[in-house]
């Protein structure tokens, strides 16, 4: 494990499902794909929420400026695409997936196979921190809260305990791999894990994620079949392991590279009315949750949903001020 004090960068995956280029290739993508290929398509792989832009890395930006001003560089990973309220900064980066991705590899549509190659982001710092543009930051950040010497720290999710077993059609893509992970260190020979690690049959929480840089290049030489796997897909697949979400962490519980700890946060699902309201408490506890999520359940609805207006609306009401990297506000 390299060891760093240095700056800690931020990366983050982007799309705007509503491009119309963009589209077509998605389109085109799923149209030469074979039938057993289509039938491969993890639940809720390929619907519009998966890929709507609702103004998330704006507002998480702007969190981000709040609550950790003396970030790194900050990195935007995407298909060619460009926010239109997006202006040049020299603290920040886009990168094409034509940058990381080898060219036979693309398109690609599943974020597990993009966040799969982040870590080879050139002059990527040694710690970093990985975002899904609906995650925020919600108080100063403390980076003794995500790092130690070390490792990193994470937290489990609030979600029911996954039942233990083979991988399931009907599972939802966390808890795919959560079984995917278990079941590759469960082949490992006597050595590569800590005698004492019993796994938790827990995922881990949507939030974001410490990274080391050094460890994913770790895992990459060690592992090549469980990135090989990933990188295979153009849409997420349920068979499929979920590197950065998943099996890094889990890797590194078994190996006393990460640990477990209890953060103050809040998940928003826009496509559950009830849970609407919990951006209430984002906006009441707004500077003592360490993170929040706002995840765009709503699947195929509208664009002007009243549910996802009432989330932007809320999200502008909670970060008005522009961050350095917006060429105009909201």
């Amino acid at each position: 494990m390299v060891k760093d004090s240095g700056p800690v960068d931020i990366v983050y995956l982007w799309v705007d499902g509503s491009d119309p280029v963009w589209r077509n290739k998605r389109s085109q993508a799923r149209g030469a794909l074979a039938d057993s290929e289509r039938a491969q398509i993890a639940p809720y792989g390929d619907v519009e929420g998966r890929f709507r832009d609702n103004d998330e890395l704006r507002y998480s930006l702007r969190a981000l400026e709040r609550f950790f001003p003396q970030h790194g560089h900050v990195y935007i990973v995407t298909d060619g695409q460009v926010p239109a309220w997006l202006r040049p900064h020299p603290q920040l980066t886009l990168i094409d997936h034509r940058a990381l991705i080898p060219a036979a590899s693309l398109p690609t549509f599943d974020s597990c196979h993009i966040e799969s190659y982040i870590h080879r982001i050139p002059q990527l710092s040694e710690r970093y921190f990985y975002f899904n543009d609906d995650v925020f930051f919600g108080a100063p950040v403390d980076l003794d809260d995500w790092f130690w010497d070390e490792g990193v720290y994470a937290c489990w999710s609030d979600d029911a305990a996954v039942a233990p077993g083979p991988l399931r059609r009907e599972s939802d893509s966390l808890a795919n791999a959560c079984r995917r992970s278990i079941q590759w260190l469960d082949a490992q020979p006597p050595g590569v894990l800590q005698a004492d690690y019993r796994h938790t049959l827990q995922t881990f929480a949507h939030s974001p994620r410490a990274m080391r840089k050094s460890v994913l290049l770790e895992l990459e030489a060690l592992a090549p079949d469980m990135f090989a796997s990933v990188r295979s897909t153009v849409f997420r697949n349920w068979e499929k392991p979920s590197i950065v979400s998943d099996f890094v962490l889990r890797w590194c519980l078994a190996n006393d590279k990460a640990r477990m700890r209890s953060y103050s946060h809040a998940h928003v699902a826009s496509g559950e009315a009830q849970q609407v309201s919990g951006i209430e408490r984002v906006i009441e506890h707004l500077g003592e949750l360490h993170f929040f999520c706002v995840n765009d359940t709503s699947d195929d609805a509208h664009a002007h949903d009243p549910r996802l207006l009432g989330i932007r609306q809320a999200l502008q009401a909670l970060f008005a001020k522009a961050s350095r990297y917006e060429g105009y506000a909201a």
